[in-house]
C-alpha cells in the first residue's frame, strides 16, 4: 500500500497495522522526519508524489487525504496507469461528485470523463470541516475507485485525454465547434456532433478519439 501526505500520521496508525509493506509519500521534510521516526517499518519517499514514476504505483493499493491544490493533476496523473489495484482519496466534496456525475449533469466535467473510463468512481462518505484542523470552508468526501475494464479501449490514452481536455475548455459550444482543430467527419463517426461536452459519454469520447488515431 502507498500513502500520499500522511502528514501527521492519523491513518498511519492503522495502515502500518493493516498491511505487509507500507510506502508513505510526503513532500514537507518536518513531518518526513516524525513519520520516519514513529514508522520505521515503513518505507519513505520524501518526495514531490507528481514528481513520482508512475510504475511505482504498479500493484498498489493507494490512500490519502489529498492536499486540495494536487488532486485534479494527481488523479490525472494516476489514471494513466492501469495496473493500480485501486484507490481511496479524502477529496473536496465538489470535486468527488464531479467524477461520480453522469452524462447531462452541471457537474459532468473532464474529471468525470477521465476517471470513470479507468475506474468505477464510489463517493462512501462525508467528512465535515469541523474534523480537521486548521477547519476548511468546504466539506470533504471519502472516495474509492476501483479499475474496470473498459467496454472499448482507447487507442492512444494521451489522444484521449486531448480530446476531453479540448472539448471541456469550450464546453458551451457543440462538439463540431470545440473540435473543430481535429477535422473530424461526424457523418462517419456516428456521433452527434450538435452535442455538448457535458453531454457525451465516455464511450462517445472513445469513439471520437480512436476515429482520431484510426485516420
Amino acid at each position: 500500500m502507498i500513502e500520499i501526505g500522511p502528514g501527521r500520521g492519523a491513518l498511519t496508525n492503522d495502515l502500518v497495522e493493516a498491511t505487509s509493506h507500507l510506502t508513505l509519500i510526503e513532500l514537507d521534510r518536518d513531518f518526513a522526519e516524525d513519520l520516519q521516526s514513529r514508522f520505521p517499518v515503513a518505507e519513505l519517499r520524501s518526495v514531490d508524489v507528481l514528481d513520482e514514476p508512475l510504475d511505482s504505483f504498479i500493484g498498489h493499493r493507494i490512500v490519502g487525504n489529498l492536499p486540495y491544490n494536487i488532486s485534479t493533476p494527481l488523479l490525472i496523473r494516476l489514471l494513466q496507469e492501469p495496473r493500480i489495484v485501486d484507490m481511496h482519496f479524502m477529496l473536496q466534496r465538489e470535486v468527488a461528485l464531479r467524477l461520480a456525475a453522469s452524462p447531462g449533469e452541471k457537474a459532468w466535467g473532464r474529471l468525470s470523463v477521465m476517471a470513470q473510463y479507468r475506474c468505477h468512481v464510489e463517493p462512501l462518505f462525508t467528512v465535515s470541516a469541523d474534523a480537521f484542523r486548521p477547519t476548511p470552508k468546504v466539506e470533504s468526501m471519502f472516495v474509492r475507485f476501483t479499475p474496470v475494464t473498459p467496454k472499448h479501449e482507447v487507442y492512444d490514452f494521451q489522444t484521449y485525454s486531448n480530446v476531453v481536455r479540448t472539448a471541456f475548455s469550450q464546453r458551451r459550444k457543440t462538439l463540431a465547434n470545440s473540435l473543430s482543430s481535429f477535422q473530424i467527419t461526424w457523418e462517419k463517426l456516428g456521433v452527434d456532433s450538435r452535442m455538448r461536452a457535458d453531454h457525451v459519454s465516455v464511450n462517445d469520447y472513445v469513439s471520437i478519439s480512436n476515429y482520431i488515431d484510426s485516420r
